[in-house]
């Protein structure tokens, strides 16, 4: 729970790392240079030496303190020797999704005023070649890779990354006074970064994070999380995104651990049994999946293993409520026949998992505590730089996101009249706490500055007291924050009753032939969904049974399939209220996608998207009502 150095920036932070470590071969970063090849380890010496010869380059070009610099990047050493160089000098750091099309890449870098552009691949450098006409303060654009397509490389606005870092490199000596000047100028309050809303309406707003949002988050995680120089993460999260930023990136350096980055999303079960990293930081979607795997695996296999499956499952779960005696020696036969191999897909030493960027399924998070691989679950948005509460070590109470962390006050508001009715600050943990639905509100050093250029905008979220308004719903139960649904995502049946789709689409998903769903019924008289099945799943049934179909939208018509949806559908609904209860719904065989547009690049649902792509579906569901 120690921090490796002391720091009140991001730049001090780095300095005094780098200082701390020097001469000592400590690996602060690690890639792959190629698909085959082993991970190549850096040194926080040549860290520091690359990031003051790009430092040096920056001074060199007229980057001033505040100016914008912009990275079009997946997760890569360069991005973080590229992050660290403006930190240094005082400049702000604006970060783009990679998968960001060239129009919204645009919007961002005019919005932002960004100087200087930093891309990847060949994708993203057409991207930035595209656009560059079109962004009026775009000075220059670096390369990374070298592309296939070489003409790209003939714009001469276009440079190559090694270049840039070899010059910079010969302007160190020259440039190192105004370098340490600018570093010891930067104040806690000056901005660090605008990280971009991915959003599911409208164009993205940059949000305003500076150097004491950062790290009053990051000192108030290291209070309730235990990272030290011990420590290793394998990270995969888009570091634009301020959830890996600084949990996965800033978080993990803060305690001396050393990162280790995916090759891609795709490659990730590869790169844990290579990289064997004691942090793994990620989104439900990722446990969600390995749940459903395993799930698969056992009824495949049925008899015996799925048998011992249970029964090692049921014994985890009691083992990990605390009960002892003949338990403790079943739980060491379970993990001997279980367990010890589901972790072996993790690289076998995992000792930190950390969940955030949407709701935990309670079911996925108790099951992993069975398995002896506890999730610590974590909470917070964008704007919250992110972190507002943590699941306590050992005490997770699943279906919750845990306890306030230190420096933060979460507030609950009811939304009919706008009464806070219970209000928690870090550190404080009244077991006897709990309270009605309202939206959920937060104060703290990790609230951001603001929206960048939307005065109106950021008005509407921060009001005249200081509370930053999250649009989410929630309660405390038993001092623990309780996450509903996002307020914009309430529906509103015919009836007038509010329905928060979220824990009904949590709880249809963990059924082994659900992979995705939406929930809808705004103004209708019931509950309806969309619902994507686990296409394996369902193929894996066909193949067992003899059934034949053509093509995956042949599959979902398979009416032994449609049955099996069906009655999941129907044994969740006895669970549900009345007026929640899914009466109709449809099967689709495209899953949602990013590239596809109907989920945002944090694997978000964009609902208004999915609504419109299927409103053909919509009016099927709901052309008569259902009694």
């Amino acid at each position: 729970m120690s921090l490796a150095v002391q720091f009140d920036t991001i730049a001090e932070l780095f300095n005094n790392l780098a200082h701390t470590y020097k001469g000592k071969n400590k690996t602060a970063l690690a890639y792959k240079p190629g698909p085959n090849d082993p991970y190549k380890e850096i040194t926080w010496d040549q860290f520091y030496d690359d990031t003051l010869s790009l430092a040096a380059y920056y001074v060199e070009f007229g980057i001033k303190p505040g100016d914008r610099i912009a990275i079009l990047s997946e997760n890569r050493y360069e991005w973080a020797v590229m992050d660290m160089a403006l930190q240094i000098v005082a400049a702000v750091n604006v970060s783009l999704y990679a998968t960001l099309p060239p129009g919204q890449c645009s919007y961002i870098l005019n919005d932002s005023g960004s100087k200087l552009f930093f891309v990847s691949t060949g994708i993203q450098l057409k991207k930035a070649v595209e656009i560059f006409d079109e962004c009026k303060d775009l000075k220059q654009v670096v390369a990374f890779d070298t592309p296939q397509n070489a003409r790209l490389l003939e714009n001469d606005y276009v440079r190559k990354w090694e270049s840039v870092l070899a010059e910079g490199a010969g302007l160190v000596d020259k440039h190192i006074p105004e370098i340490k000047k600018r570093t010891k100028s930067i104040k806690p309050a000056d901005l660090a970064t605008l990280i971009y809303t991915s959003g599911t309406t409208g164009q993205p707003k940059g949000v305003m994070l500076t150097h004491d949002n950062i790290c009053s988050n990051v000192k108030s995680g290291h209070m309730v999380l235990d990272i030290s120089d011990k420590d290793r993460s394998l990270s995969f999260l888009p570091l634009c995104h301020s959830f890996e930023r600084t949990g996965g990136y800033y978080a993990v350096l803060a305690g001396g651990g050393e990162i280790f980055y995916a090759e891609s999303i795709d490659t990730v079960s590869k790169n844990l049994l290579e990289a064997r990293p004691t942090i793994v930081i990620s989104v439900p979607r990722l446990f969600e999946k390995i749940l459903n795997l395993v799930k698969k695996s056992v009824e495949d296999a049925g008899g015996a293993k799925k048998a011992i499956f249970n029964w090692a499952t049921s014994v985890g779960d009691r083992y990990a409520k605390g009960q002892r005696g003949l338990v403790s020696l079943q739980h060491k036969l379970a993990d001997k026949l279980v367990f010890s191999k589901l972790r072996e897909r993790f690289g076998g030493r995992v000792n930190l998992f950390v969940s955030g960027g949407a709701a935990l399924p309670a079911e996925v998070g108790n099951f992993f505590a069975a398995a002896g691989m506890r999730i610590t679950e974590g909470y917070g948005l964008t704007e919250t730089s992110p972190v507002m509460t943590v699941s306590p070590w050992g005490k997770e109470r699943y279906g919750t996101v845990g306890h306030v962390i230190p420096g933060v006050t979460v507030a609950i508001q009811r939304v009919e009249d706008t009464k806070i009715i219970a209000e928690l600050s870090g550190n404080d943990y009244p077991s006897n706490l709990s309270s009605e639905e309202g939206e959920i509100l937060c104060k703290g050093h990790n609230v951001m500055q603001g929206y960048w250029g939307k005065k109106k905008e950021t008005a509407e979220v921060i009001d005249k007291d200081g509370w930053f308004h999250t649009g989410d719903i929630g309660r405390f139960v038993d001092g623990y924050l309780q996450i509903t649904d996002r307020l914009k995502h309430m529906l509103v049946n015919a009836g007038g009753k509010n329905i928060y789709p979220g824990p009904i689409e949590d709880m249809l998903k963990s059924s082994i032939w659900i992979d995705q769903v939406v929930v809808v019924g705004e103004h209708q008289n019931f509950m309806a969904a969309l619902i994507v099945p686990d296409l394996e799943v369902a193929k894996s049934y066909c193949r067992q049974n003899g059934i034949k179909y053509t093509s995956d939208e042949d599959l979902i018509n398979v009416k032994q399939i449609v049955e099996a949806v069906d009655k999941d559908v129907k044994q969740f609904n006895k669970k549900l209220a009345s007026h929640e209860k899914i009466r109709r719904f449809r099967l689709i065989h495209e899953p949602f996608t990013i590239e596809g547009g109907e989920l945002t690049p944090t694997l978000k649902i964009k609902r208004r998207v999915v609504y419109d792509k299927y409103q053909h579906l919509l009016d099927e569901i709901f052309a008569d009502d259902v009694n």
